[in-house]
């Protein structure tokens, strides 16, 4: 039965759970990484999932090769006796960002800049499709982190510091799987990461979320609560803590809030190794395993020790330890979201998606996006909205604009997926071309003495990184060579126009009275024309700050209507109509 398309999931996945050997369902349960597993290891451990961490990409790098290497997973995952597909998992968080050609939009705090969610609902279909055309049919997103402190290094996947925004934008779930989770080009979406990971103490991450349970829900919570009235197929647990209890071996809030409470009844999945960190252990053991299962987690993510643990949980489920029963709780929440994606009917790849990657028109989605993420802070005379005779962009570091899973994360962030450029769009009339990496020169003169330029725009803010490396528990501020490159160009005796590229507010109160005019970018992905549409007046400046934006870092944290007095508020922007 389980193999006709007709029947009722319901019914086919009893069939199948009926004819699966104890090894067959902590297989199901366990998810690799590609790089740690070959297809013959699927066939023969029954592998219920394989994902790409960053940077695990095949060679060459382009979508055709990746649709290829899903296809080689999905059809050893159907040479098993049950022919039981995978669901291959990836962090496409604001794009397919491991995929070079894929169209990336606006990290997660700028489309909460956007107030738009149906402009994000559009993002999540262009991701979906994106996605599809690679075979993939599991995206871990989106992140509905409520962020209560900018030091935290994942600030730039919220959508912002009040439930209200990130509970809006579960639009993006919408736009990823439409109406419910289906065949392609519905994407399932992973709310993540349950519950708190934005409230932990100085924004530590994988930190403690100390919180009162009433404070928990009234903050943490409610973006949840509208991912699962979306219909949401998987939710992936935090690494951080509650109380001084790690979320992975929560039983109370993974069972019996999540699934019992609010109903859940689709996927519980672990974070990356987030079963060696219940007990702070070096790495899992027999605890950690009935701890996390027990809990209520359906799918493990063990990357590389997924071998260990399949012999762990069968030894503790032997013993007694674990329920059969909660095995087979998890079991039917695979299944039924693999039957309900049509994986049995059509497990390889709909080529039909593959071409659409980084097409014309889901990049002119994201130039949208871009333009309305922008949020204008500061403007005295420099910023006329119609393009100078000349100007001068000036960018020391390069100024990468994505950070986090985006093409491999950490250094190389952003460099997978070419698209104009935001600092030389053929919009600008520059003077000179943007600098390459190195040291700023400063703004020329002309034999006469006069500046070489009637504007100057810095391009200046934060090197890529991504989770606990962008912590920064100490200073806020801007980097010596940015402060410098801006001090040359003010020098110069013309207006200054800063573009601040980062995943978060930055401490710049001191240096903000000498800058003419101010615009925060956040990290907008590949499609960086958006910024010139909306420096020189072809699209609208509407953007609205997210967070709020401290007067020192001595404020953190600072939040919406604690009292303190902070240099823009929640909910500041400059706005100007388009002018064409």
């Amino acid at each position: 039965m389980y193999r006709d398309p007709r029947a009722p999931v319901a019914a086919r996945v009893e069939d199948l759970l009926a004819r699966m050997s104890l090894d067959d369902k902590i297989g199901q349960m366990t998810q690799a990484e590609r790089l740690e597993a070959t297809p013959e290891d699927v066939t023969a451990h029954r592998l219920g999932s394989v994902l790409s961490g960053g940077g695990s990409v095949p060679s060459p790098n382009d979508p055709v090769t990746w649709a290829d290497m899903y296809d080689d997973f999905q059809r050893a995952a159907l040479a098993t006796p049950l022919g039981i597909p995978i669901l291959y998992g990836v962090d496409a968080v604001h794009g397919h960002g491991n995929v070079v050609g894929a169209t990336l939009f606006p990290h997660n705090i700028g489309l909460g800049a956007t107030r738009d969610p149906a402009l994000v609902r559009d993002i999540g279909a262009v991701v979906a499709e994106e996605v599809s055309g690679t075979g993939i049919t599991w995206n871990f997103a989106p992140c509905l982190g409520v962020v209560r402190n900018p030091r935290w290094g994942r600030t730039y996947e919220s959508f912002g510091e009040l439930p209200e925004l990130p509970t809006a934008m579960t639009s993006f779930i919408s736009g990823l799987q439409g109406p419910r989770v289906g065949p392609r080009p519905s994407v399932m979406a992973t709310a993540k990461h349950f519950v708190g990971d934005g409230g932990t103490k100085d924004g530590d991450d994988q930190g403690d979320t100390r919180l009162a349970e009433e404070e928990l829900r009234a903050l943490h919570l409610p973006p949840f609560l509208a991912a699962l009235e979306r219909g949401v197929g998987s939710v992936m647990i935090s690494h951080s803590s509650w109380n001084g209890l790690r979320l992975h071996g929560h039983r109370y809030l993974v069972t019996e809030v999540l699934k019992e409470e609010l109903g859940f009844s689709g996927i519980v999945v672990s974070d990356w190794n987030g079963l060696d960190m219940i007990y702070e252990a070096d790495a899992f053991g027999p605890a950690e395993v009935r701890a996390a299962v027990n809990a209520g987690i359906d799918m493990v993510m063990v990357p590389e020790e997924w071998r260990r643990f399949i012999e762990t949980l069968r030894a503790e489920v032997l013993a007694g330890r674990v329920p059969a029963a909660r095995i087979d709780d998890a079991n039917r929440r695979i299944l039924t979201r693999k039957f309900e994606q049509g994986l049995f009917e059509h497990p390889l790849t709909d080529r039909a998606y593959t071409g659409r990657i980084g097409g014309a028109e889901h990049r002119a989605l994201a130039r949208r996006a871009v333009a309305a993420s922008l949020v204008v802070l500061k403007n005295e005379g420099a910023c006329s909205r119609s393009p100078p005779a000349s100007t001068r962009s000036s960018s020391p570091g390069a100024a990468p604009t994505t950070s986090g899973c985006s093409a491999a994360g950490g250094p190389s962030a952003g460099r997978a997926s070419p698209g104009p450029s935001p600092w030389g769009p053929r919009s600008w009339t520059a003077s000179a071309p943007p600098r390459a990496p190195g040291p700023p020169s400063g703004t020329t003169r002309t034999a006469t003495g006069r500046p070489s330029c009637k504007v100057a725009v810095a391009v200046v803010g934060e090197e890529p990184y991504a989770e606990d490396e962008g912590d920064r528990p100490a200073g806020m501020g801007l980097d010596p060579v940015d402060l410098d490159t801006i001090a040359r160009l003010r020098a110069a005796g013309v207006p200054v126009v800063v573009l601040l590229v980062s995943g978060r507010p930055l401490d710049i109160a001191a240096e903000l009275p000498g800058w003419d005019a101010l615009v925060a970018c956040w990290l907008p992905g590949t499609e960086g024309r958006g910024v010139a549409d909306v420096l020189f007046g072809a699209a609208a400046a509407t953007g609205r700050l997210p967070v709020t934006w401290m007067r020192s870092a001595d404020q953190l944290p600072i939040t919406h209507g604690d009292g303190q007095d902070p240099l823009f508020p929640y909910g500041f922007g400059l706005t100007y109509p388009a002018r064409p």
